[in-house]
């Protein structure tokens, strides 16, 4: 009995499914804790196909539409749907940590070799297994081109679906992977099986999983990219939401192609999504989660997700956040007519959008913004379509707490939003020197399509090298890596050797704003940021006090700047002036004797 009792306890403790198998009465989270959802009647209902169509996916089959097929039974149906039309193939391209293939299907009216001068629909989903409605309907989508009547969407352009991006995650899967979330009601993992979260590896491209989503993107070139999620955070009306970088003249990297999405996709979407009984609405974020009124933001502009990358690449780029408080099935319906509607635009205009790429593309800005920041002050203010809520005192948290009702407010809010700027412009150089044994960085660059030069040979280059002021390590780990930053650089000309190998990266390519944010030590998602050159804060040598104390006399005497400077130093900084080794060190530095690599970043500049 005792054993049994602890074992109890020990699964309660850890949260695993098992505790669903331990006898006796409900536990609190088998119960429905989340706030109600309001009523959903919507036209897209009718694409549910009725259980008895020999294609009918394991959602529509479910009585609730609240399942999600798991990995082997999800790739059994697109297996098969390969063999039934000529339509659909299935492509691997990458393998997961755990072994298993990482597919997509491919959805095209042009055999093997996809025809480039028709536009291209990459749809990822699954980045986040447990918000994985984009599989569900691409599913759906897929079916309907091949046996009901849909073909026509592919007359003119060409469908890449990747159903599930994280596949360990998504086996990784169980009843208690989302407690925000309504269904399905069984959920993959957020995280890869090595825990990590490949939503934060666009520009770092660490995990294997993102590398093998590069070369696809490389190999089909995506005219446009949608990366489907759910979203977390307050309740509200819309159930589909989504946004871009320089979403309504918010800082942008594509202008052209942020124009095209604000004046020829976002106004067509909606109206399509409204036609079918859905609310959609901007990506934003509220500000207090304990104060719904308080405002709303933009969340941030960062490279490292898909829409900041996408911004920083020419690549235009849509995060979906489809509503977790909306049941499984409303949101998978928003999706699929979000897919469909994307491609219809993608026929009638994909060549308008074509152009603005190339204009963004040819663009070679003298500075570049880089790490956003929330604003301090609102930009503007913004009519809103709230829930209704109650706040009560909870004994739990000792806090006021909100209660969501489920009942749309009548009336909308009117809510201040605060948009993000750049807090650094960096400043564009004409190239950039990477030493070969830095070949990890190297790869990188190439993975994100960036051209290089590669030397054959050493050769002597006049660069300006970088030296680091002061750069600090971040107090704890993040996604693998501990990172650094530094605010300050000082720079220094010089002839510096590169050996066979080294690379030649130019600014003057598509990809130059990324190279920029990417190998500038500033830059919050550069290599050096992430924590990928940990060597230059190493020092190599060192003097004892016997041998630099006799030393630094003779430097005074021999320098009398050099002595003021010191004296003044003391005179300003007590706690120098009480520390015997900062005093030493303080001459050492100032010897040929010092490593003259400490601090200094291997990656070099051409001016």
């Amino acid at each position: 009995m005792r054993s049994t009792a602890l074992l109890t306890l020990a699964l309660l403790a850890l949260g695993t499914p098992a505790m669903a198998q331990t006898p006796a009465a409900k536990a609190p989270w088998d119960e429905a804790f989340l706030p109600p959802a309001p009523q959903w009647q919507g036209a897209s209902q009718a694409l549910i196909r009725d259980a008895s169509d020999p294609w009918v996916t394991a959602f529509e089959a479910d009585p609730g539409h609240d399942f999600s097929p798991n990995y082997v039974d999800t790739r059994a149906w697109f297996d098969k749907l390969d063999k039934a039309t000529k339509l659909v193939r299935v492509e691997d391209f990458g393998v997961s940590p755990e072994g298993r293939p990482i597919f997509a299907v491919i959805a095209s009216k042009d055999g093997d070799k996809l025809d480039p001068k028709k536009p291209l629909l990459l749809v990822q989903c699954g980045i986040h297994p447990g918000e994985i409605d984009g599989k569900d309907a691409g599913m759906m989508l897929l079916r309907d081109m091949a046996f009901h009547g849909k073909d026509g969407l592919l007359d003119k352009v060409n469908l890449v679906l990747i159903p599930i991006l994280s596949v360990d995650g998504h086996e990784r899967s169980g009843p208690y992977s989302r407690p925000n979330q309504r269904g399905p009601r069984i959920q993959g993992w957020r995280n890869t099986a090595t825990n990590q979260n490949l939503n934060r590896d666009f520009m770092k491209l660490d995990q294997p999983e993102m590398q093998a989503l590069k070369r696809l993107q490389a190999k089909y070139k995506a005219d446009l990219y949608v990366d489907v999620h759910v979203t977390d955070g307050m309740d509200y009306q819309y159930d589909v939401t989504y946004g871009y970088n320089g979403e309504d003249g918010v800082w942008s990297r594509s202008p052209a192609t942020a124009k095209w999405l604000d004046d020829a996709f976002k106004p067509a979407m909606n109206q399509s999504l409204e036609a079918e009984g859905h609310i959609p609405g901007e990506l934003v974020f509220g500000i207090d989660e304990r104060n719904p009124k308080a405002g709303l933001s933009d969340g941030g502009l960062g490279e490292r997700f898909s829409n900041g990358w996408g911004s920083a690449a020419h690549v235009p780029t849509i995060l979906i956040e489809n509503h977790s408080l909306k049941p499984h099935a409303q949101r998978v319906l928003g999706t699929y007519v979000f897919i469909e509607t994307a491609l219809k635009l993608l026929a009638q205009k994909g060549e308008s959008l074509r152009a603005a790429i190339a204009a963004d593309s040819a663009l070679r800005p003298a500075t570049i913004p880089a790490n956003f920041v929330a604003d301090d002050k609102p930009s503007l203010t913004r009519a809103f379509k709230g829930i209704r809520y109650e706040t009560y005192d909870s004994v739990a948290s000792g806090a006021t707490e909100i209660r969501w009702l489920g009942q749309a407010d009548p009336e909308l809010w009117q809510l201040p939003f605060y948009s993000s700027h750049p807090t650094l412009q960096l400043a564009r150089p004409k190239a950039y020197w990477v030493p070969s044994y830095r070949a990890d960085i190297i790869e990188r660059l190439k993975l994100h399509g960036v051209k290089v030069e590669t030397l054959d040979a050493p050769k002597t280059v006049p660069v300006e090298m970088l030296r680091l002021v002061e750069p600090k390590l971040a107090p704890r780990a993040n996604e693998g890596h501990v990172q650094m930053s530094v605010e300050q650089v000082t720079t220094q000309q010089r002839d510096w050797t590169f050996p066979k190998g080294s690379v030649r990266v130019s600014t003057d390519q598509p990809l130059g704003d990324l190279v920029v944010l990417l190998l500038e030590p500033q830059s919050s998602e550069s290599v050096f940021a992430w924590g990928m050159v940990p060597e230059v804060l190493s020092r190599v040598e060192y003097i004892e006090p016997y041998a630099i104390a006799p030393l630094a006399e003779k430097m005074m005497a021999a320098d009398p700047a050099l002595k003021a400077e010191f004296e003044a130093k003391l005179k300003a900084e007590p706690k120098f002036a009480a520390d015997p080794d900062a005093r030493l060190a303080w001459f050492y530095k100032r010897t040929p004797f010092y490593d003259q690599r400490h601090l200094l970043y291997p990656i070099a500049r051409e001016k």
